[in-house]
């Protein structure tokens, strides 16, 4: 463990989504995880109860609301309520990653803005403060009337790329349009180009390749997203990529979601590697050669120490700031 803490009334809590995060995390800050108990009635319903006195103290939850995404935004929402009812001075939710992100705007009639109504859930609650990581929309950190500290994956990500010898000739490629600014900020910590994928979406997870905007030709090409869901975007791509002449693809993304067919695409792709981070818990079954994880702890556990020293979060978004930390 890091040194310990010197703020006895910082505590930091953990729920079911991914319980080996949140101890990487308290690891960093120098703190044990507070004492809870998380199990259900015999009819599924969730009992919480927090087993040491919080009153008055500064209390951050770790849970990414990732699958089983209702169980696991249930639970936040509890724990939220158990630690006002016992009197916490702030409740601040940390959430690696956030679920129902999707849903951000109405791209058709009669559709449910999922995020908006999430983050209202939370501030009912009883939210004082979130810190989330690479949402899937800028715009979602709006939706809360609390402060929000928006983490940055691309970061780690290059430092990662530049510390196993990131090739100077390379290209960093966007998915679809959507993802050009993720992709350009990527690129300016490894200052290479970038390229886009343009395609076509004609239903939920279904993508289909149209064209490639840049030069990528007997290029080693890196893909960026923020989630990887079933994997159809990311593998359809490496291999459009592949048929344009591209030497090599990597990918990597901040949110591994891999459900359905995800880990078979992979498996089946021209892909090299996949790098991702931590924010949802990959079981066994998921972890493939193909697929390296790297921790978001180190850029979490910083941010969660400064905001309680009240510093300021920006100087965790350099690329250089995990050799400057440890």
């Amino acid at each position: 463990m890091a040194e310990r803490y010197s703020d006895p009334k910082l505590k930091i809590f953990a729920l079911n989504s991914n319980i080996p995060l949140a101890e990487k995390i308290a690891d960093r800050v120098g703190v044990d995880l507070g004492e809870t108990s998380v199990d259900r009635f015999s009819d599924g319903e969730i009992r919480i109860n927090i087993e040491e006195s919080i009153r008055g103290d500064n209390c951050y939850i770790i849970q990414s609301t990732s699958a089983p995404v209702n169980d696991n935004l249930m639970e936040l929402m509890i724990m939220i309520d158990a630690l006002r009812r016992a009197s916490a001075k702030t409740i601040n939710v940390v959430i690696p990653y956030y679920g129902y992100a999707r849903q951000d705007r109405k791209a058709r009639s009669r559709e449910p803005i999922t995020a908006k109504l999430v983050a209202n859930m939370l501030e009912t609650a009883g939210i004082d403060r979130v810190v989330a990581l690479d949402l899937h929309a800028a715009q979602i950190q709006g939706f809360f009337d609390v402060p929000v500290d928006h983490m940055m994956g691309a970061p780690l990500l290059a430092d990662h790329f530049i510390n196993h010898g990131w090739d100077s000739n390379a290209v960093v490629v966007s998915p679809d349009h959507g993802g050009v600014v993720r992709a350009r900020a990527l690129a300016e910590f490894l200052k290479a180009p970038i390229a886009i994928i343009d395609k076509r979406r004609p239903k939920a997870n279904v993508a289909e390749i149209m064209n490639i905007i840049g030069d990528v030709k007997g290029k080693s090409c890196l893909m960026v997203d923020d989630m990887i869901d079933t994997a159809g975007t990311i593998t359809l791509g490496a291999q459009a990529l592949m048929d344009a002449g591209a030497k090599e693809v990597y990918a990597c993304c901040t949110h591994p979601v891999l459900s359905g067919p995800a880990i078979d695409r992979i498996q089946q792709s021209p892909i090299k590697k996949l790098v991702v981070t931590d924010t949802i818990r990959l079981p066994k079954e998921k972890q493939i050669d193909k697929i390296e994880q790297i921790s978001v702890a180190p850029l979490i556990g910083d941010a969660i120490k400064r905001i309680n020293e009240d510093r300021a979060v920006s100087p965790l978004f350099s690329n250089r700031f995990r050799s400057n930390a440890e």
